[in-house]
């Protein structure tokens, strides 16, 4: 078992081949050992490389909505006005913190999503 940093794109390539060769290692063996290394070392070439930032929280909760099979009448009982929920998803209102706590509670959106920063539409009178 031979193990290095991963520095570059080449040693990433490697690296990915080698654990596809050896993916199916015993655990405790060392093979095993050297799957949980390679692991651990391909997924911080990763996420220094490749990050992934957080989606858009009116995008989240659309997609969890989707998930649960929730209309904007259930949105509404969340967050309280049937008017409060699609001016939410339509980006005319921005999420309270309260907003966040209840949708978090009971839609089990990460608190760090919601948190997330987003454009407002502007109101055309």
């Amino acid at each position: 078992m031979t193990i290095k940093p991963i520095k570059t794109k080449k040693d990433y390539q490697n690296a990915l081949a080698r654990l596809e060769q050896i993916f199916d290692a015993k655990k405790n063996s060392a093979e095993g050992d050297e799957l949980e290394i390679l692991g651990i070392l391909i997924e911080k070439y990763e996420d220094e490389h490749f990050p992934v930032d957080l989606p858009d929280p009116i995008e989240a909760i659309k997609f969890r909505m989707e998930q649960l099979g929730y209309n904007q009448t259930d949105l509404a009982k969340v967050v309280g006005l049937k008017s409060r929920a699609s001016e939410i998803l339509n980006k005319k209102r921005k999420l309270t913190l309260e907003m966040i706590r209840l949708l978090h509670d009971n839609l089990k959106i990460p608190t760090d999503i919601l948190i997330k920063d987003y454009m407002i539409k502007d109101y055309k009178i």
